[in-house]
Formats: C-alpha cells, structure tokens, sequence
C-alpha cells in the first residue's frame, strides 16, 4: 500500500470508528451510497477518503442523522412504524411492494427480513391507499431488469433489529399470513426482490468485467452455470471471485438449506434474465481479457448467439434426460452454489456424462 493512500484515505474500520457507525452500519451505509468509498490502488479494499469523513461530520444532526439513514427493522417495528399490522406488513412484503435489505436465520433456523426504516416511511407517506382496505391479489415482483438498474441496498449487521419477543410475534403472524398466502397461491417475492437488490449493488461497486460476470453468475445453480460456461477455467475464474451475497454461513447442513434457498434463482422469470445478462458478461470478460489457464491450453469454443436464444427460450432451467423415445425433464438437484456436498456434485456429473452419452449414441449431440 503506498504512503500516498494511507496519507489521504481511511480503512473501513477506522473510517466507521471516525463516523461513529458501528460495523453493520457503517457496510448499509457505503452500500446504499451515503458514505462514498474508493478502491485500493494497491490493497483491492476499498477506503474511504478524509474528505469524505469530514464531510459527513460537518453535516448537520451527525451522527444520528446518518445512523438513522441506515437503520433496519424487522416486521413487527415495521409494522408500528407503518401504522399497520404485522400481518398487512407481511402481505404487502410478500407481494413485492415492500423489499427487504437483508435477511438472517433466527434460533428456529426460520428467515426474518429486514428493511430500511426510511424506506417504509416513505412508502407509507406515499402509498397510502395500500395501507387500508383490500389489497390486490395479484403479486408485484419487481421485474429483474429495474432491480438490477435501481438496486442500492445490501446486508448489514444486526443493528436495528427488533427484540426476540417482537420477533417471535411478528414471525407468528408472518406464520398464518404464509399458509393463507400458500392457499391463495400467492407468490412470495422477498427473496427475489433481495437477490436483485444486492446483485444490483454489487454491479454499481464493481468495474472488473469478470468480477461483474461472477456477481450475476452467483445466483445460479452450479449445473446451469456449467451449461453457460463450459470452460473449467472460465468457471474457476468466476468461482474465485463469486462475492458472499449473504455473509456468514450457518452452523448447521438444515441452516445452510435454509439460507441456499433465499441466495439461488429459482423463479423462471429471473433465471431467464440472469442467464442472458451472464451471457452478455462474459462476452464483455473475454474481449477484456482471457481467463487466467495454463499456457497452451485453449479456450473452450463460446456459445453462438443463437444457440443462446435457443436455451433462453426453453420454460424451465432442466436438464433433458432421453429415455427410450420419449424425453423427459430430470429436475436440476437443488443446492447452495459453494458448499454442496461431494456425493450431490458427483451425482450431478454423473448424470450429465450419461446423459451426454446416451444422446450422442442415438446421433443427437450433446445438450447444454
């Protein structure tokens, strides 16, 4: 690191200690843009310059102005700050009007959102007709393409979050409002809301090409990653620099099923637009720069543009199994993207080089 970026930027840690954040507050904060940060010439980490941290400290109401900026709540301080009910919070959630910042596990191992205390102000001030009344039953998930451009949030810490009894009501509520949801077949749109939102962060930070491509390749389950990028040294580039889009990975294998199933696409919808943007990525990486592989070794050969049209118009992301003569669908086994277990990613390879056989024995060539 050199002088000159010490002399004139700060560390994260010493930037939140200077800004009186803690550490959770002072991630939203950067995150959504109110503390602006600089990467490291030398280090990679991005810092914070002085100025920005005089800035920010001159300005009026500091710091609580600025804590309350990135202040989180869950669904029953939501609730109240609203002027809602929990339950109403969580159909309004549910159906994408309102989307969560972050997410942990509670003890139960259950999913509690959280959301930016500022945004629901603002949406109750400016959507009121949706705070009384019947809602509408139809869901409003915002479509990939705005989240992806308006995204600005990200996890933080757990600062902000309501009391475990608070929680354990809203979750109670949440409880009954999921099993009406479920019968009405009603979608639920917080963890797709959320995977844009962070994604759409992490492109705003991110100026690599691959790095960009890596970001959106994250939310896709790794069978679906391979068919897009069959080069092994490709998939071990974007594998390396796959950001954490929910720090922290739980204790326990049923934790981690719980927390796999908020960070992968799984609506077809958004696995569409995320394959076609990680189609566009990597063309946007490979006329940057190839992907580091041994010398001598050749790319594996690209997708035409046509062969991709062609699987991004296919209704769901399986792969195609023949059997006898009819083909039918064999569902992609689901799974966290990093940590899935040996003897599934073995399966998975299995299935895919007999597969691959089969179709090359009947004259068919292979599928992707």
């Amino acid at each position: 690191m050199s002088v000159k970026e010490v002399s004139e930027t700060l560390a994260a840690g010493r930037a939140a200690q200077e800004l009186r954040l803690k550490r959770g507050e002072f991630e939203l904060a950067t995150q959504m843009g109110h503390v602006r940060t600089v990467g490291g010439a030398l280090s990679g980490r991005r810092r914070v310059a002085r100025g920005e941290v005089e800035r920010l400290r001159r300005a009026a109401g500091f710091p609580d102005a600025l804590r309350e900026r990135v202040r989180t709540v869950g669904t029953a301080e939501g609730a109240e700050l609203m002027d809602i009910s929990p339950g109403r919070f969580t159909r309004l959630a549910r159906a994408g009007y309102l989307v969560p910042v972050r997410f942990y596990l509670n003890r139960y191992r259950a999913v509690v959102w959280l959301y930016l205390a500022e945004e629901l102000r603002a949406f109750a001030s400016s959507e009121p007709g949706l705070l009384a009344g019947r809602l509408p039953r139809s869901g409003t998930c915002t479509e990939p393409r705005t989240r992806t451009r308006t995204a600005r949030a990200d996890s933080g810490s757990r600062s902000g979050t309501a009391t475990d009894a608070d929680t354990d009501a809203a979750l109670d509520a949440e409880a009954a409002e999921v099993v009406e949801a479920r019968a009405s077949g009603e979608e639920d749109c917080r963890p797709r809301n959320w995977r844009g939102r962070r994604i759409g962060l992490l492109l705003h930070e991110s100026d690599d090409r691959w790095e960009r491509a890596a970001i959106v390749g994250s939310v896709l389950d790794p069978v679906q990653l391979a068919e897009l990028v069959p080069d092994p040294y490709e998939r071990a580039c974007l594998n390396r620099l796959r950001p954490d889009l929910a720090p922290g990975r739980p204790a326990s294998e049923a934790g981690r099923e719980v927390m796999g199933r908020q960070l992968i696409a799984d609506d077809p919808d958004e696995i569409s637009w995320h394959r076609s943007s990680l189609t566009a990525l990597l063309a946007d990486a490979r006329r940057d720069r190839q992907a580091p592989r041994p010398s001598g070794t050749a790319p594996a050969p690209t997708r035409t543009p046509e062969v991709v049209s062609a699987a991004e118009s296919a209704p769901t992301p399986e792969l195609v199994r023949v059997t006898g003569s009819a083909v039918t669908s064999e569902p992609v086994p689901y799974g966290v993207g990093r940590g899935r277990p040996l003897l599934t990613r073995l399966r998975i390879r299995r299935v895919r080089v007999r597969d691959r056989e089969v179709a090359l024995s009947r004259g068919g060539g292979s599928y992707r």
